[in-house]
């Protein structure tokens, strides 16, 4: 077993398995994320949340994977059936960009739906997440990276329904500067402008009430963050209202919520943000006018 504090992973996300009273915790695990050949995604399985049993290697490259760097942020989402896990991968022929693999086991092996990303190939993306509609249409949620737009964007693209290919275009939900809590950064253009603001990590919640919200990440001038924002109409097209503080203030964020084998919702993500010192971090929290806040003592879920 490894406890919680001795475990390293970034960008964590935790599948509640209610029949088996355990939680499969996934995420980016590789030692050197960002410059090494990446090796695969591995998994643990815990009861508690504070003891973790494994890891268990969930997905390696076959020879012929077109990803080979940047092995990022793993997702598992159960579908018509089906595992499926929506991750980040580039190499040096394509751009970086979500590829979603599927199992029939929550422990994979882990295969490539279509060897190559969902995303569209011209655009830097990252951190895609499924995201099912009230018209039970799938849909992925991504962010169009700063690094190439300079203002970073969350947006989404309708998928068929074997998750194989997007059929529609992408449709921007906003942009990082649509919220004041985000910095500015210089660009990556070269040109030295100030101006530059990124958008990581989104996950979608429905809320009791029918509110959607949604959880991403962000830098402020005392790290990384992480912000929300909920859809007026309830609907994935919006238009998205940004909450004026962050959830996470600093030095942490790429998180996910989930509800516990007692009923409690919580919010998982990592802190701090430098390797190889990240850690799974965990808070309760409740929904309450159309946001998630963070619980008080005694607090009822509403």
């Amino acid at each position: 077993m490894i406890l919680r504090e001795h475990l390293q992973i970034r960008d964590p996300f935790v599948f509640p398995m209610p029949s088996k009273q355990c939680y499969y915790l996934f995420g980016t695990t590789d030692l050197n994320p960002w410059n090494e050949r990446g090796e695969g995604f591995e998994a643990y399985i815990s009861e508690d949340l504070i003891h973790f049993e494994g890891p268990h290697t969930v997905f390696s490259p076959s020879p012929d994977f077109w990803g080979t760097h940047d092995f990022w942020a793993p997702e598992v989402h159960y579908y018509h059936g089906m595992y499926y896990m929506f991750a980040t991968f580039t190499s040096a022929e394509r751009r970086r960009g979500t590829q979603i693999l599927t199992a029939s086991s929550i422990l994979g092996p882990y295969e490539p739906v279509v060897n190559q990303a969902v995303t569209p190939p011209e655009w830097e993306c990252l951190d895609g997440t499924l995201f099912v509609d009230q018209d039970d249409t799938p849909w992925i949620v991504f962010c169009h990276e700063w690094v190439q737009v300079n203002d970073g964007t969350v947006c989404a693209m309708k998928l068929a329904d074997d998750l194989t290919e997007a059929i529609s275009p992408p449709i921007v939900l906003f942009h990082a500067s649509e919220a004041s809590w985000p910095d500015v950064r210089e660009r990556r253009d070269g040109s030295r402008l100030l101006d530059a603001r990124v958008t990581d990590g989104p996950f979608l919640h429905r809320m009791g009430d029918g509110t959607l919200v949604m959880l991403w990440s962000s830098t402020t001038k005392k790290g990384y963050a992480m912000g929300q924002a909920h859809s007026i109409s309830g609907r994935l097209a919006g238009p998205w209202i940004q909450n004026e503080a962050p959830l996470i203030a600093s030095d942490g964020g790429h998180g996910m919520v989930f509800e516990d084998m007692s009923g409690k919702l919580k919010v998982v993500y990592h802190t701090p943000n430098s390797t190889p010192h990240e850690r799974l971090t965990l808070i309760d929290v409740v929904e309450h006018e159309h946001w998630l806040t963070k619980r008080t003592t005694g607090e009822e879920t509403s």
